[in-house]
């Protein structure tokens, strides 16, 4: 069975953790320590540079009409005739609805702009004033909704390109036309929108789609997540070789698990890190470097 990415980096977290509490068990159990030897320990260390990379947010959307509305009749009256039948697209104007009645000025339900018959009466029957004729949808612009979780909102904005893949294998480039100021109580999401020109309305109202947002670029690293540590506070990260040869824990922020590694940040852009031996060292302890 496929392990998805988060399951994956959690069990990159979880076990340096639990080799992280077994380690402090065991050395409450022991009475004597070992005299500590004068030798530099060997450890493998690697020279990193980081590299330009285009982090992304993936997020489930759905499409949205740009406007729905039902088109009511302003008077009562029989339907003696329909301009139109559902699924056509119609002009604005072009009237839906004719009514047999005494007020001759208010007989004709028209479009109030261009779109789509979603349903419409059919010829005979009785309409009351404020009953709807027909239900009209606009589908040109269509907008595609999603919702971002609220730790990554603050690497959204306004004008951010936008890869839509839909449920019918089309893809669509686009980029974000909206970005809420506000969550949803319920999900705890911002909404965003991303707004796409569907002329020939091909793109359904209510269809499913991916969104991925391509966030500002970053400067990053592509390290094997076997080489993860915990220090003593739980914080995750890496140990590397300063210029004088001393070894030293640092934090890192995991932008992607990828198949080729993990994508990670706030280390400097140049660096040379532990790949081997890491866990038998610790911060401010000289070691002799065996570069690969």
């Amino acid at each position: 069975m496929k392990i998805t990415k988060n399951i994956r980096i959690s069990l990159y977290i979880l076990i340096p953790i639990l080799f992280w509490m077994l380690s402090g068990i065991f050395k409450t159990q022991k009475i004597d320590e070992p005299e500590l030897s004068n030798d530099l320990f060997t450890v493998q260390t690697v020279i990193s540079n980081a590299v330009e990379y285009q982090p992304l947010i993936k997020l489930k959307a759905t499409s949205m009409s740009e406007a729905r509305i039902g088109v009511k009749a302003k008077t009562s009256g029989e339907v003696v005739n329909i301009g139109a039948v559902q699924g056509a697209y119609v002009n604005k104007d072009l009237v839906l609805c004719s009514l047999g009645v005494v007020e001759l000025n208010r007989t004709e339900v028209k479009a109030p702009f261009a779109g789509y018959i979603e349903n419409i009466v059919k010829p005979g029957n009785f309409l009351e004033r404020g009953q709807i004729c027909a239900t009209l949808i606009q589908l040109s612009p269509i907008i595609f909704v999603a919702g971002v979780p609220e730790y990554e909102i603050n690497k959204v904005k306004e004008g951010q390109e936008v890869i839509l893949e839909l449920v019918t294998g089309k893809v669509i480039e686009g980029y974000l036309t909206f970005v809420s100021k506000s969550a949803s109580a319920d999900t705890r999401t911002f909404s965003v929108e991303s707004q796409i020109t569907n002329s020939d309305g091909e793109i359904k109202d209510g269809l499913t789609a991916s969104m991925t947002i391509k966030i500002d670029k970053v400067m990053a690293h592509k390290i094997s997540p076997s080489i993860l540590l915990l220090n003593d506070d739980g914080k995750l990260g890496i140990r590397i070789v300063e210029e004088s040869k001393i070894a030293k824990f640092i934090e890192i922020s995991i932008l992607e698990d990828s198949e080729e590694g993990l994508w990670v940040t706030d280390i400097p852009d140049s660096v040379e890190i532990i790949v081997q031996g890491q866990g038998f060292v610790e911060d401010n302890q000289k070691v002799i470097t065996n570069p690969q």
